[in-house]
């Protein structure tokens, strides 16, 4: 149990998902008693038990079901007859409780010139983990762009290789050109990111759709991209579109309507 509770605590450190699974009920004869815990990764592996065999094996399916669509559930067993589908023999009743956990939603600030730097500010003031990525490593450090919680100075095409990206993290790309973006968003489009904005005009993100396309990117995946990114807010200075930036950001994440408080 207490391998359970190290892995529990680095979840967060090292910014990974997990589903604890705790026995809650157990009537009769079962595996395992009430408290029996379990944690289980995004791929399928495990620490603890909450009773092996096929118990086991339909929680494990479960939990990495909870992890992709976020809810925590329920799960109720008789160990009966497997003849009707029981995933055992014992005779009693079990229940587990499966609870998704995720490590903090993560903005991810792809170019820290002034627009990237006052969004570090704004997103870390709204309680999201915050990283920073600029192939221009003079630009990716705590003292050139502070308040971030973690700093990646490598090109935006090598960042998935060092951060993961996940359906908590939220990649901002504030980078200095159509070129950069176009050789950068490739292996993040292909991630599971929960939202990709790109900044600038129309005409710029037309100029690098069509280079995105010149190298076989799909429509599907140049579709999730919010680009011009942000809310229109008629925002000009550079905290103005960190607002309209991180109005976007929480909208998607909480599924706000977006519409005005007096007519909504």
């Amino acid at each position: 149990m207490n391998n359970i509770y190290q892995a529990l605590a680095k979840l967060e450190a090292t910014n990974v998902s997990a589903a604890l699974c705790t026995v809650t009920r157990s009537e009769g004869s079962t595996p395992r008693h009430v408290g029996s815990k379990m944690l289980v990764y995004t791929d399928g592996t495990f620490i603890g038990t909450v009773g092996g065999g096929e118990l086991e094996n339909r929680v494990i399916k479960a939990a990495v079901a909870s992890l992709r669509d976020g809810k925590a559930q329920t799960l109720a067993y008789t160990m009966a007859d497997p003849s009707r589908g029981d995933p055992g023999v014992c005779g009693g009743q079990v229940e587990v409780f499966v609870e998704p956990i995720f490590p903090p939603a993560t903005v991810v600030v792809i170019g820290a010139g002034h627009v990237g730097k006052a969004v570090v500010h704004l997103a870390k003031w709204l309680g999201f983990r915050v990283a920073v990525n600029d192939d221009r490593a003079e630009f990716c450090t705590p003292e050139a762009t502070p308040g971030a919680d973690a700093y990646y100075p490598v090109a935006m095409e090598k960042l998935a290789e060092q951060f993961p990206v996940t359906n908590q993290t939220y990649l901002v790309v504030t980078s200095r050109g159509s070129g950069v973006d176009a050789v950068g968003l490739p292996s993040l489009l292909a991630s599971n990111a929960a939202y990709i904005g790109v900044i600038g005009s129309k005409r710029r993100w037309a100029t690098t759709v069509r280079a995105l396309k010149e190298v076989g990117v799909e429509d599907a995946l140049i579709e999730k991209v919010h680009s011009p990114i942000g809310l229109e807010l008629q925002a000009e200075t550079p905290e103005e579109i960190a607002v309209s930036i991180m109005a976007e950001i929480l909208l998607i994440r909480d599924k706000g309507s977006g519409a005005s408080m007096k007519t909504s």
